[in-house]
């Protein structure tokens, strides 16, 4: 029987593990590796793969990728559409296999809540970046991608370490990322409706038919006058 204090760290690490990945997955994946094949902690079962070298190997060379597209503005945005279909469900598998020794109800509820924290989380990094992009200086967007890493790698640390620490300042950042979404999404539909009438104003207006055949009967009426 798996003790309560024991319950609580899986809970933390489940928790910390989906959030994470909505942010950034290799790193995530990568801290986690590191920290379990180097004896600094003790992972659950369900996530001791993560120590495999093959698997540190591929999320280290997924993270290198990462770190060089997550600083150049446009190629950011594109990267994080494509990664909707991978951070989401990725952290949904994490956060079930940080609970495996809870039983099979726990791995469900936190396969449920880990994706819904990883899509949280997700969203507020794309929707941050996209407004981030409109400003005409890159320090912007390398202050903010940086900032993340390292926002990422600190949660590993703290929810394998501090469990409860890190619980609680989730609740706040939980709160803040409920705050700003709505905020953040009306931003961007502005923005998309500015870049849309940007380019609908750059294109000539095209006759309609219907102008365009009175204009050639007219012409042919003053022909056959002529």
């Amino acid at each position: 029987m798996i003790e309560t204090s024991a319950i609580v760290d899986r809970i933390a690490l489940m928790l910390g593990a989906s959030w994470a990945s909505g942010i950034n997955l290799y790193a995530a994946m990568l801290t986690l590796g590191l920290l379990g094949a180097t004896g600094q902690a003790q992972l659950p079962p369900g996530l001791e793969v993560l120590t495999n070298p093959l698997v540190i190997g591929a999320a280290g060379l997924m993270y290198c990728i990462e770190f060089f597209a997550d600083k150049i503005p446009g190629v950011d945005t594109a990267w994080d559409a494509l990664h909707s279909f991978v951070r989401i469900p990725a952290g949904a598998i994490l956060a079930a296999a940080a609970t495996t020794e809870i039983g099979p109800a726990a791995q469900l509820a936190a396969a449920i809540l880990g994706g819904g924290l990883a899509a949280g989380s997700h969203m507020t990094k794309a929707g941050t970046r996209i407004l981030i992009n409109t400003s005409p200086e890159p320090a912007t967007n390398w202050t903010a991608s940086i900032g993340e890493d390292m926002l990422v790698i600190a949660a590993m640390w703290t929810a394998l370490n501090h469990p409860i620490l890190f619980a609680c300042i989730l609740v706040l950042i939980l709160a803040g990322m409920a705050w700003l979404l709505p905020k953040l999404w009306r931003g961007v539909r502005v923005l998309f409706r500015k870049i849309k009438a940007f380019f609908s104003s750059q294109q000539p207006p095209q006759e309609s038919s219907a102008t365009t055949n009175q204009k050639k009967s007219g012409q042919d009426r003053k022909d056959d006058a002529a």
